[in-house]
């Protein structure tokens, strides 16, 4: 028997992915969660064989629950609407056994499944075409800055929180609108949402 714990912010969807998978002979739905830290919690408690995991849900996300999981032997598939490659790249990061969209027939998440069960990974086809063309261009503190600065942050309280000089988080910001190919930090935090970029 296959043991399930799934994470799913909207209700009904969580229910009827519960019964869908509960109505299969290997298959056992042991724990519902709406947010990453409770499905981390099931997992703690129940010890299931895979976690389904919606991204983006409120507190912790889908891609932070993955990454807390990973290595702790319980393989975990993405099953969102979201086909950003930034995101799909993270989950890959994070060991993902499987990401796929919830506009995929039903019957493909129960074999998805199996397949994982089985030691094979599952993606999206619609997600392989893009991974290599969208790698994020920024380096691990450009990425910093920009997400402070889509915080809301001036460059002062940038430089502070990260111990370097204002002219240094300008030098930054500069950088990421050349390698972005965008006019202003609006289009730069636009366009790392649109990619999925942000953690």
């Amino acid at each position: 028997m296959i043991r399930i714990v799934i994470a799913e912010d909207q209700q009904m969807l969580l229910g009827a992915l519960g019964s869908l998978l509960n109505l299969e002979d290997d298959m056992e739905v042991v724990g519902k969660a709406s947010n990453g830290e409770e499905a981390l919690a099931l997992v703690q408690r129940f010890n299931p064989d895979i976690c389904i995991m919606d991204i983006e849900m409120p507190g912790m996300t889908g891609l932070e629950a993955a990454e807390r999981l990973k290595g702790l032997g319980c393989k975990v598939l993405i099953l969102t609407t979201f086909a950003r490659s930034g995101y799909f790249q993270r989950a890959l990061k994070a060991g993902v056994s499987g990401y796929l969209l919830k506009d995929s027939p039903s019957e493909e998440l129960a074999n998805s499944i199996r397949n994982i069960m089985s030691g094979r990974r599952v993606y999206a086809p619609e997600l392989m075409d893009d991974i290599y063309s969208e790698e994020n261009p920024l380096t691990e503190r450009e990425r910093e800055v920009l997400e402070l600065v889509a915080d809301g942050k001036n460059t002062k309280e940038i430089a502070d929180q990260l111990s370097i000089k204002t002219g240094t988080v300008r030098n930054y910001i500069s950088t990421i609108l050349e390698k972005l190919d965008v006019k202003n930090r609006i289009e730069a935090i636009s366009q790392s949402k649109e990619k999925g970029w942000f953690k």
